[in-house]
C-alpha cells in the first residue's frame, strides 16, 4: 500500500483547482448540489454558530447558499487554489484567504463552525487534519463536511482499467483509497470528537457518454490525483475505447448512461460538557426481563 501520507499529488491538485477555477460557471454542478445539502442539513440544528469557515470552497457555491443559516454572522473561505479563492471572494463578497486543509490556519478554540464541500477526499493525512479541524472548533462546536465516497464512478474506473490493460498493455493506479462511511465514523472518533454521524447518498447524473463524463470531470479539478499515476497522457485511443466498453456494459435503451457520485456526509461536534453522554455501565435502574416479560420456558413474551 501507499503511504497513506503521500497517496495524492497535493501540487497537482493545486493547478487542476487553478485551472478548473478560470471556467467553473460550466462545470460546478455538483458543487451547487452538495452546498444545498450541507445547507438542509444545517437547518437541522438547533445552535447558532457566529464564526465559520468554508475549506476547500472552490468557486464560493457553498458560501452564497448558506447566507446566514445557522446564526453565520462571519463566513471565512478557504481553497488551496488563488483562482478558486478569488472566485470565491467575487462570487459572494465573504473574507477569502489560501490555505491547504492540511495545515489549517486556525487558532485553537476559535471556530463554531466548520464547513468542507467536496474537498476532502483529496487530504492524505485525513487523521490528521480532523485532529486540527477539532482542535480549531470551540467546545461544542460542529463540524459539518461532505467528500465522495469509495463507490464514486465504480463503472467508470472499471471501464478505464479494462481499456488501458486492452490498448496499453497494462493498469496504471486509477482507483482513489476513497474511504467508506464505516471508516469515516471511525476517524472522527479517532480525532477526539464526539456524537459524531456519518451516512451516504448517491447522486445520480444522466450524460450522453462516457467521453462527456470524463470531460466534465477534467472540468471540475477532480480527475486521478494518484501520486503514483503513470505520468503520460492516456492515449485517445484508450479513453475512446474506455468509453465504448461503458457503453457496451452500462448503457440504456435510449443509449445514454448515468454516473453515480457516493457522497458521505460527516456531522461530528467538538467535545463539550454539556453534551449528553452514555450512561455507567451497569447504572441501568429496569431490569430487561422485567421489561420484555419472562415465562416458564425462559422465553420472553
Amino acid at each position: 500500500m501507499a503511504d497513506p501520507i503521500t497517496v495524492f499529488d497535493r501540487d497537482i491538485l493545486k493547478l487542476r483547482r487553478d485551472r478548473a477555477a478560470t471556467r467553473a460557471q460550466d462545470y460546478n454542478f455538483l458543487f451547487a448540489e452538495t452546498a444545498e445539502r450541507l445547507a438542509d442539513r444545517l437547518d437541522d440544528t438547533t445552535r447558532t454558530f457566529p464564526m465559520a469557515v468554508d475549506l476547500g470552497c472552490h468557486s464560493g457555491e457553498l458560501g452564497q447558499i448558506i447566507g446566514t443559516r445557522g446564526g453565520i454572522e462571519t463566513l471565512y473561505q478557504s481553497d488551496i487554489s488563488t483562482g478558486y479563492a478569488r472566485n470565491a471572494q467575487a462570487n459572494n463578497g465573504k473574507p477569502t484567504l489560501v490555505a491547504d486543509e492540511e495545515f489549517l490556519p486556525f487558532a485553537e478554540g476559535s471556530l463554531d463552525l466548520i464547513l468542507s464541500n467536496l474537498s476532502l477526499h483529496w487530504v492524505n493525512d485525513l487523521p490528521g487534519m480532523l485532529l486540527q479541524a477539532r482542535r480549531a472548533l470551540k467546545p461544542d462546536g460542529l463540524l459539518l463536511a461532505c467528500m465522495l465516497g469509495g463507490n464514486t464512478l465504480r463503472d467508470l474506473r472499471e471501464a478505464l482499467m479494462a481499456a488501458e490493460a486492452e490498448e496499453e498493455g497494462g493498469v496504471s493506479p486509477r482507483v482513489s483509497p476513497f474511504v467508506d462511511v464505516k471508516d469515516a465514523g471511525a476517524l472522527l472518533q479517532r480525532s477526539g470528537f464526539a456524537l459524531p454521524v456519518v451516512d451516504a447518498d448517491d447522486i445520480t447524473i444522466d450524460y450522453p457518454d462516457a467521453l462527456k463524463l470524463m470531460r466534465d470531470l477534467s472540468g471540475m479539478g477532480e480527475s486521478n490525483l494518484i501520486a503514483k499515476r503513470s505520468k503520460k497522457f492516456t492515449k485517445r485511443s484508450t479513453l475512446a475505447r474506455a468509453a465504448a466498453i461503458y457503453h457496451e456494459r452500462h448503457a440504456r435503451e435510449d443509449g445514454r448512461i448515468h454516473a453515480k457520485f457516493q457522497v458521505i456526509y460527516l456531522t461530528a461536534w467538538a467535545p463539550d460538557d454539556s453534551q449528553p453522554k452514555p450512561l455507567r455501565r451497569g447504572s441501568g435502574q429496569v431490569s430487561l426481563v422485567d421489561f420484555l416479560g419472562d415465562d416458564s420456558s425462559g422465553k420472553s413474551t
